[in-house]
């Protein structure tokens, strides 16, 4: 151990004794050994009026990482304000919070418009991950739809590439749709290139019939990311993390083989807080 992470050590080791855990200990303390984070969708009234003093409050909940929403094909939705600032003092709020961002959710057509542009901000910002919702199919596609939605999304994630970020796809719409007796989600993991596009689950779509363990487990590797929402089969509707009927030691089990990477609490703000020391107690 070199001089540095001794001392280290024992100001941590005395942080503890005081009942003062230090941001960065309490990292290692989560499911997959990854911090607890937080989709920001669901405060987006309050990002569209204070950003810094809204990631303050995540903060403040316990959050250590957030995933962003792009300013410009999220306008529309609250994010419009995050425009003004750049990327470097975005990624100053961040540091002053003491939290980190390395993924950011796009729209299709903001990507369609200036893909060259879009990938330059996330560089700029020091994003790895750039989501996308939905490849904006049709609801009831053709075969034809699908390949044309993962031909078009596999030239966009191969630009990605090239600038060392990954793309990566929720499941919303048009990937829950069926296409010739097929869930069009399924039909999807055979089309997309899994050098080029990895998949970011919505635990809620369980509401659907879509297991999460049941997916990380039968497309090992395809994962990068999830976004967590608790629920209960017997009320049929939401809950915080941990207080619904679904078994996460058994989702985080499995999201190991299905390659996690990071995960995002996406819920109203007082489930995502009262999600928090659930996650900071479950091993797995």
């Amino acid at each position: 151990m070199t001089a540095v992470r001794r001392r280290d050590f024992l100001r941590n080791l005395s942080a503890v004794g005081a009942g003062i855990l230090p941001l960065g200990v309490r990292l290692r303390a989560n499911p997959l050994g990854l911090p607890i984070g937080c989709q920001t969708y669901p405060v987006r009234k309050m990002i569209a009026k204070d950003f810094p003093g809204t990631i303050k409050v995540l903060a403040n909940s316990g959050f250590q990482t957030i995933e962003l929403c792009s300013p410009v094909g999220y306008a529309d939705s609250g994010f419009a304000g995050v425009a003004k600032y750049s990327p470097a003092e975005l990624r100053r709020i961040f540091a002053d919070m003491n939290v980190t961002c390395q993924s950011s959710h796009f729209s299709m057509d903001e990507l369609r418009k200036d893909m060259p542009g879009r990938i330059a901000w996330a560089k700029e910002l020091g994003l790895t991950q750039m989501m996308v919702p939905s490849l904006d199919g049709p609801l009831h596609p053709t075969m034809d739809d699908v390949k044309r939605a993962a031909d078009e999304y596999n030239g966009m994630a191969e630009q990605s590439a090239k600038a060392g970020i990954q793309q990566g796809l929720h499941n919303e719409g048009f990937e829950l749709s069926m296409v010739d007796g097929e869930r069009t989600y399924d039909v999807l993991f055979g089309l997309l290139d899994p050098k080029l596009v990895k998949f970011q689950f919505q635990v809620s779509t369980i509401s659907n019939g879509y297991d999460a363990a049941a997916y990380f487990t039968k497309y090992p590797g395809r994962f990068i990311s999830m976004h967590v929402q608790g629920w209960s089969a017997k009320t049929r509707k939401i809950t915080p993390v941990g207080q619904g009927t679904l078994d996460w030691k058994k989702i985080f089990e499995a999201a190991k083989i299905g390659g996690i990477q990071n995960y995002f609490v996406e819920m109203e703000l007082s489930m995502m807080q009262a999600s928090v020391p659930y996650l900071r107690e479950l091993n797995a």
